[in-house]
């Protein structure tokens, strides 16, 4: 019996500062603001996330997706980011999905984003676009754009699975 989900996908980042990661999100993003919400430090302990409290700030995309973006009251050092990205411990990256990539990349361009793969999208594949680049905390972003969406998910059928 496999688990049946009820709701989009929701992915929780941790973060350090709050505001700027809710800032950007939402500004070179476009996500949505949702909820704010203050975790006591007993709480935080029981759900094994932090040994301190932490804020969580949900916020969610155009097609219905969250992001939680969680900082825990003592945030940890920065992390070094350098190198390929699989070559990295624990790696992993948030995809966005678009229709329009060279839009999506100028936008963030305009937030005084640098991208990994460089200023312009990379065909990986006939019809298939994509750019990497970083949030402000370093959390890689893949931008992606299918000339077919409907081959690549045929299981969408009006923008809704």
């Amino acid at each position: 019996m496999s688990m049946k989900m009820i709701s989009p996908l929701e992915v929780g980042l941790g973060v350090r500062d709050l505001p700027r990661m809710r800032h950007f999100y939402e500004n070179a993003l476009g996500c949505q603001f949702v909820s704010e919400v203050a975790v006591p430090a007993d709480k935080a302990r029981q759900a094994a996330l932090s040994d301190g409290g932490y804020t969580v700030v949900r916020l969610q995309t155009s097609y219905g997706e969250r992001i939680k973006l969680l900082a825990p009251a003592n945030p940890p050092a920065a992390a070094a980011h350098g190198g390929p990205i699989l070559d990295q411990p624990n790696a992993c990256y948030l995809t966005f999905i678009v229709d329009d990539i060279d839009a999506a990349i100028a936008r963030l361009q305009a937030h005084g984003v640098e991208f990994l793969t460089g200023p312009a999208r990379v065909e990986v594949r006939p019809g298939t676009f994509l750019s990497f680049c970083r949030d402000p905390e370093g959390n890689v972003l893949e931008l992606v754009q299918y000339a077919d969406i409907h081959a690549y998910r045929p299981d969408l059928k009006n923008g809704s699975v």
